[in-house]
């Protein structure tokens, strides 16, 4: 048995954004920058250590609208042109920088190379379909895919049983249908816990979930483990809560890894460096400026200007990472030899989980970390093994019984984000909603043709109004227009499609054009929603 076990847990989620009654869309760009610098690199590194030998093992939450979106014909469309054109673009860039700008050209050497190397993974090895490539990983023994909320949506938050219930039981059938197999773990949308949602997991299968540390902190009884074993609900479902140290050494902004003056800097994007006459050909129709994804500045020290930023060498920054991959491994080592110490022969667990698009996106070095932190654990060490958390259970480590407390990973460690004077105007037409949803579900016993679709996309469009996302979103600051545009979109859709069953009147077209938008979970059910 090892020193102790160490488990990696990626939540991999964005809201669901599809539009084609555009050409073009800024928001879907959301989902074409994460699989560029997210999604295709962790696959690519999970396949390389497989096929080499190195057994990574972890855990990772793909949640329903991510599969929803990387399984949609359009989508995969649209981001084959898009990657094309980055590609495009960089090629472009290698030519001038040569001649004008010789201090960038490791930087968009690097940008050829990973661009056209992601094409060719994204068309020949994986033919435009992600899901193949999660799946397939999940086949060897690499990832265990969990799933998520069915759209993300805040469990506490929502008003009704039947709607609560809907979010998982939807969640579990979408999974069964990208993964062709059950379920065994889920991440709450937000880690967002209250006693008694334990009860709609075990309804449907699921063995554990994953929380944030408040939920076992201030469970009763106290823990004897801490953070550092899971607990188990009354009725037989896992909790593994998130540990602190690890959080803190990457999110940090103070002391975190993706603040290394060596990485490279976000913010500093040739989308507003560079002249828009000479950008036009690779920017939406509209030919506003945007960030493009090359950006060959490094974060530099603290306090350096936007302006000021010092070039970004790509090897060093590889070098980086690979030295913070071995300091985080001999803090975990130094972190379970105390800890075992404290627990005697029950081998503790460190539970780190965070969001996918953290690895990649926002802290471009993530997967080349993440690619050294799993060759490390295999080759230069036997202290740690890195687990997924079914691993444990399978185990078969006595695990102590334990109500959690509510809880959620957002800020203080509960509901605030997500319920206060910003965004509070969203739950009572929620609310409504979710109401009005299991009266009509109960009302129509044996609906006809024309009434199933209406009955099918009114579902739809409430979940797709309970995602989590906009009300975070509202209360960041970012893209709030957006946000509240969203919701008060599938609210609207939803009254008008409530309003078409109450009366009996309906309107084909209007349901058709709904239908063709918003186009998730086509294997949904409204039966679900009945009481």
């Amino acid at each position: 048995m090892p020193v102790g076990y160490f488990s990696l847990i990626l939540h991999a989620h964005l809201p669901f954004v599809r539009h084609p009654e555009y050409p073009e869309f800024l928001e879907e760009d959301w989902l074409y920058e994460a699989i560029t610098e997210v999604y295709l690199p962790l696959i690519f590194s999970f396949q390389n250590q497989h096929e080499e030998g190195a057994r990574p093992r972890l855990a990772m939450n793909v949640s329903p609208p991510l599969c929803e979106m990387l399984a949609d014909p359009l989508l995969q469309e649209r981001y084959t042109r898009h990657l094309e054109n980055l590609l495009a673009l960089a090629l472009k860039e290698h030519e001038r920088v040569t001649a004008e700008e010789p201090e960038f050209i490791d930087a968009v050497k690097m940008y050829v190379d990973n661009l056209g190397a992601s094409l060719r993974l994204w068309n020949d090895r994986y033919k435009r379909n992600l899901i193949n490539a999660f799946r397939e990983l999940q086949e060897e023994g690499v990832l265990e895919i969990i799933t998520c909320c069915a759209t993300h949506g805040f469990l506490p938050l929502i008003s009704t049983h039947e709607a609560r219930r809907a979010q998982i039981q939807i969640a579990v059938a979408n999974y069964k249908k990208h993964f062709g197999r059950q379920p065994r773990g889920i991440w709450l949308a937000e880690c967002a816990y209250e006693p008694g949602v334990e009860h709609l997991l075990k309804e449907f299968g699921i063995e554990y979930f994953i929380g944030d540390s408040h939920a076992i902190l201030y469970g009763d009884p106290r823990p004897r483990f801490g953070v550092h074993a899971p607990v188990m609900c009354p009725n037989g479902v896992a909790v593994f809560a998130r540990d602190v140290e690890t959080s803190q050494q990457v999110w940090s902004a103070e002391v975190g890894y993706p603040g290394d003056p060596f990485y490279r800097e976000f913010y500093r994007d040739v989308g507003w460096d560079l002249p828009l006459d000479y950008l036009k050909p690779h920017l939406h129709r509209d030919g506003m400026r945007r960030h493009l994804g090359l950006k060959y500045y490094r974060i530099g020290e603290r306090g350096v200007a936007q302006k000021d930023k010092p070039p970004y060498i790509p090897a060093i920054a590889r070098e980086k990472a690979a030295l913070h991959a071995f300091d985080f491994i001999g803090k975990r080592k130094e972190q379970a030899r105390k800890l075992r110490r404290t627990f005697g022969d029950h081998p503790p667990i460190v539970v780190s989980p965070y969001d996918a698009e953290l690895y990649g996106h926002w802290w471009f070095e993530g997967p080349q970390f993440i690619d050294f932190l799993f060759r490390q654990l295999y080759y230069d060490q036997d202290e740690i093994q890195p687990i997924a958390p079914g691993d444990f259970l399978d185990a078969e480590i006595p695990i102590q019984i334990q109500q959690p407390t509510a809880s959620s990973w957002g800020e203080n460690g509960y509901y605030k984000v997500w319920l206060n004077e910003g965004n509070s105007w969203m739950y009572p037409y929620q609310h409504d909603a979710e109401r009005r949803m299991t009266a009509l579900a109960n009302r129509f016993d044996n609906p006809g043709e024309l009434e199933r679709r209406v009955l099918n996309q009114l579902a739809r469009e409430l979940l797709l109004a309970q995602s989590s996302d906009w009300a975070f979103q509202i209360y960041q600051g970012t893209t709030v227009q957006y946000s509240s545009r969203r919701f008060q979109s599938h609210i609207h859709r939803f009254d008008r499609l409530a309003q078409m069953l109450e009366t009996g009147d309906y309107d084909e077209p209007l349901l058709a054009e709904i239908e063709r938008r918003d186009t998730i979970f086509q294997e949904l059910d409204y039966r679900v929603y009945r009481s």
